[in-house]
């Protein structure tokens, strides 16, 4: 996904919030935004107003609950997060481009959780990525290319994939299956080819 050249819609999750001038470029610039619940206490802070919110609206601050009620979509089912119920409700709006901020840092487990959801949205037929303030995660599935520089830092996390090769990196890669084996890789032009048969998720470090 180029930012610059797609419509995307951005979800704003209620991890960190962006600071890195990436994300926050797409943020200011995103066409259409949904905040996780309490997610928009920030995002509103500093100047914006969301299309949406997805939640109960409980995380929000008192003096903002009742001026934005009518942003609030309450999802009652307790089967997903407020990330995944964010994807759906932009995918009921016919949004298939999707950026994703805010969704690591403070909780561990919500990070992995969240990271892992990557490859469950790509295989609804989302363009999706991740964005957080250290670098982004591209959900991939068998051969592809991606636009980098020379000396940028590449990680791989297999989801299952196998026969693996690339061209433009530094270190050849094999059929690893632990998420660590593929960690701590780098680029060494303005793009890299991973050649694979099934998943897998690329980290993209600035």
């Amino acid at each position: 996904m180029n930012t610059q050249e797609r419509d995307y819609a951005v979800i704003l999750a209620k991890g960190e919030y962006p600071t890195a001038d990436t994300p926050t470029k797409i943020l200011s610039e995103a066409s259409f935004v949904v905040c996780c619940d309490g997610a928009a206490n920030n995002y509103i802070k500093q100047g914006f107003t969301p299309d949406a919110i997805i939640g109960d609206g409980d995380s929000l601050h008192d003096s903002l609950r009742t001026q934005y009620s009518h942003l609030v979509h309450k999802i009652e089912e307790q089967e997903t997060n407020d990330l995944t119920k964010a994807v759906r409700f932009l995918l009921s709006k016919g949004k298939k481009e999707i950026v994703i901020l805010g969704a690591t840092g403070r909780r561990e487990d919500h990070t992995l959780g969240n990271i892992s959801l990557l490859m469950s949205y790509a295989r609804k037929g989302i363009n999706v990525r991740m964005y957080t303030n250290y670098g982004a995660f591209i959900p991939c599935k068998d051969s592809c290319t991606i636009g980098s520089y020379r000396g940028q830092q590449i990680s791989i996390i297999n989801f299952g994939a196998t026969s693996f090769s690339s061209e433009g990196l530094l270190y050849p890669i094999y059929d690893f299956s632990e998420w660590w084996q593929g960690t701590l890789n780098e680029a060494t032009g303005d793009s890299f080819t991973i050649n694979a048969k099934g998943e897998y998720l690329i980290f993209l470090n600035y």
